[in-house]
Formats: structure tokens, C-alpha cells, sequence
């Protein structure tokens, strides 16, 4: 058992005194997002109450600081990931921007008719639907690697899929809808053997485990603020800097540019190149300062305080004859996902949000996933570093009741 501050770190987030109703806040849906703790909401009022305005382009005082704090704040997403340059570091809108970003510049940029991109049956619908539209412009051909039934990738199908057509593999690191935690590194080195590029989503990922983008030698990762305790509208895309150097821009206008006259435009470096317009100033900063604040508690530590919730609840859930968990997997993050007899997720949404607690009910944006499990949604509760044990036995008694309810 670890160590853990739970109650210092629950003062830390405001949000969590509040009441539903009558009842304290249960919040267990940070799959979706995370709540956010007061260091960076403060981060972001100290920038609007003392520092605010535009980046890069000013020389007045102002413009300095601001300036100052939004590439501090790429310094410090450089360290967290552990990538090489601040070059490699890219501000766009979230997990969504980033995939988009990298099949339309890298994409129509490298695939061809006949080229093949290979994902993964676990995929948010964000990590596929990019493809299929890349796909129908290109003529390329998506292939999906199978799961198991305890929502693991089958890896040798995984391997066996690979070929000389394939151009780039575009994988989940962790699941949301089964909290699977993918064999990164395995597939990382199953797609260089064949010097096949490789995207990363690391959407759920980011706020659980230790990433180390050079140790994973990943070509791309990409990632969202609001599930990493910093505010929504905010995320990154990391990539090798050789290969962002050869992409073209994704959007044009503003701070990609570097000099333009009616006959032709000069692009701006890394990593403005692909951060056209006014960026999202008080987000970038809030974004630091989460990084800041999970910094100070440790990566390491939150993923060992987190595996302990996930056992608990597994184990509360286990005791519960009409619960059936979606998602087994021997490798998994802090999701735990399930349907109960006869009665339907949103159902079990409604009556659980009667009693403060806040769980996500439907397909979490992985429809395929319900597909292969013949499910029609699953109730998600997923838990962050503010969770605690006496919260899940206030959901597993509510979903005691709720059975009594439904008989």
C-alpha cells in the first residue's frame, strides 16, 4: 500500500465541496475530464489580473511576461515528456486537433493509393475517423488489429498485419472505454523494424502514467490538457522534430508566418510553423501549472495510488452478482467500465447522479468497442489522483441500490 496525501490533495481542487442535491460530490468521470486544482486556476487569474497580453509580437512590457509564461510552459511540457526541444513541441486545441493535424500534413504528405494505415479495434472515434477520411482522399486502406475479450490487442494479428504497404501505425496508449494500457513499446519496435512511422494517443495516458516520448521512440504523441488537470480547448502534439521540419502546415495566417508578399509566403520554424493565430494564451499557461502540480506528486506515485483504487473497486465490483465488468485486461489504467442486468448505462447514470456520484454512461466515443463486447453503452467510472476509497464504496453501495431499485 502506498503513501498517498488524499486529503491535502483534495483540498487542493474546489470543486470537489460541492453538493449535488444533498450529497456530497462523487466525481468519478475523469476519463472525460479532470477537475481542476487551484494552483492552476490561480496560474490563470494571475495571468488575465496582472499579465495578460498578446504572445511574440509585442516588445511592450506586458506582451514580455506574457510571452515568458506560454513558453514556459512549453519548456515545461519539453520536460515532462521528456522530448528533445521545445521545436518538438506543438500548442493545438486538444487530442482531436493533433490526429487531424498529422493526417492532413503528414498524412497527405506520405500516403498514397494502395498505402496502408493500421490501428487498433479499442480506438476512440477520433483516432479513426481521421483515417477513414484520409483514406477516401488517398485511396490508402485502413486495417484494424483485433482485441480479445478481455479488451487486450492481439498482438500477433497486431504483427501479422503489418507489410510493406503499411505507411503508418496509429495506436491508443490507453484505452477510455476498457482502460487497456496498449504494449507501446512492442509495437513501437514491431513498426520501426519495418521503419514504419508511429502516432500515439495519449489522451488517457498522460494524466496516469510516466510518458517518456525518447525512451519510446514514438514518431508522435499527442495529448489534452483537460484530462491532465489544466483547462479544456488546450492539448499538444509531439513529434521528431525531421519529420515536423518536412510536413507542410496544417492551417496558415498569423504566427505561422514569416514573411509574406503577394507572390509568395516564407513559413515561420518549429513550432510555430503549425500554430497559426492568436493561441490560447491563459490555457497554455494553466497547462504548466498542472504540470507543475503533478510534478510535485510524482508520476510514479500517482500511478501506484491509482492501480490501488483500481484493484479496490475491482474487487467491490467483483462482489456484486449482477455487475459485469467491460474490460479485463492484466495491463490496465484507472477505468473501470460495466453494465448490470436489466438495467440500461443511462439508467444507471440518472440514479447514481440522484446520489452526487458522477460516473459516464454510453459509448465513450468507442461505438466499434460496445459493437465487438454487444453492448449497447457501459457505465464508465474512472478515477484520478483526488479519488478515494470511501468514494467507491459510495458508488458500490449505489449501485446496490439501484439494483434493489430495478429488482
Amino acid at each position: 500500500m502506498t503513501t498517498f496525501p488524499i486529503e491535502k490533495i483534495r483540498e487542493d481542487f474546489p470543486i470537489l465541496k460541492e453538493k449535488i442535491g444533498n450529497n456530497p460530490l462523487v466525481y468519478l468521470d475523469n476519463a472525460a475530464t479532470c477537475q481542476k486544482p487551484q494552483a492552476v486556476i490561480d496560474s490563470i487569474s494571475h495571468l488575465y489580473m496582472h499579465e495578460y497580453a498578446n504572445v511574440h509580437r509585442g516588445v511592450h512590457t506586458l506582451s514580455v511576461k506574457a510571452t515568458d509564461r506560454y513558453e514556459g510552459a512549453r519548456e515545461k511540457v519539453k520536460n515532462f515528456i521528456n522530448a528533445t526541444s521545445t521545436k518538438e513541441i506543438i500548442f493545438v486545441k486538444g487530442t482531436t486537433e493533433a490526429i487531424n493535424l498529422i493526417a492532413q500534413s503528414f498524412g497527405k504528405t506520405n500516403i498514397k493509393a494502395g498505402d496502408e494505415i493500421l490501428i487498433t479495434a479499442m480506438e476512440h472515434h477520433s483516432n479513426i475517423v481521421p483515417w477513414q477520411i484520409l483514406c477516401k482522399e488517398t485511396g490508402a486502406v485502413l486495417k484494424v488489429a483485433p482485441i480479445n475479450l478481455q479488451g487486450e490487442l492481439i498482438f500477433a494479428e497486431f504483427e501479422h498485419l503489418i507489410s510493406d504497404k503499411t505507411k503508418l501505425v496509429s495506436v491508443v496508449h490507453m484505452s477510455n472505454a476498457l482502460g487497456t494500457i496498449n504494449p507501446v513499446k512492442a509495437i513501437i519496435a514491431a513498426a520501426k523494424a519495418k521503419n514504419i512511422a508511429v502516432l500515439l494517443d495519449g489522451a488517457q495516458a498522460i494524466p496516469h502514467i510516466s510518458v517518456d516520448v525518447q525512451a519510446l521512440d514514438c514518431d508522435f504523441y499527442a495529448f489534452s490538457g483537460h484530462k491532465l488537470y489544466a483547462p479544456s480547448g488546450i492539448g499538444v502534439l509531439y513529434g521528431k522534430q525531421a519529420l515536423l521540419e518536412a510536413m507542410p502546415p496544417y492551417q496558415s495566417g498569423g504566427d505561422m508566418i514569416r514573411k509574406v508578399t503577394f507572390e509568395a509566403t516564407e513559413y515561420n520554424g518549429l513550432p510555430y510553423k503549425f500554430e497559426a493565430g492568436t493561441p490560447s494564451i491563459a490555457d497554455v499557461v494553466g497547462l504548466g501549472a498542472a504540470i507543475d502540480y503533478l510534478t510535485a506528486i510524482g508520476m510514479d506515485n500517482i500511478a501506484a495510488y491509482e492501480a490501488e483504487l483500481l484493484d479496490y473497486a475491482t474487487e467491490k465490483a467483483k462482489g456484486i452478482a449482477a455487475l459485469k465488468i467491460i474490460g479485463e485486461a492484466k495491463d490496465k489504467g484507472a477505468i473501470l467500465s460495466f453494465v448490470l442486468d436489466k438495467i440500461h448505462p443511462h439508467d444507471i447514470g440518472t440514479m447514481l447522479d440522484s446520489l452526487g456520484i458522477a460516473v459516464r454512461a454510453g459509448h465513450h466515443c468507442a461505438m466499434p468497442v460496445m459493437d465487438f463486447f454487444e453492448v449497447p453503452a457501459t457505465a464508465r467510472a474512472s478515477f484520478a489522483i483526488y479519488n478515494s476509497k470511501q468514494e467507491i464504496d459510495v458508488l458500490m453501495n449505489g449501485i446496490e441500490q439501484l439494483i434493489e431499485v430495478f429488482g
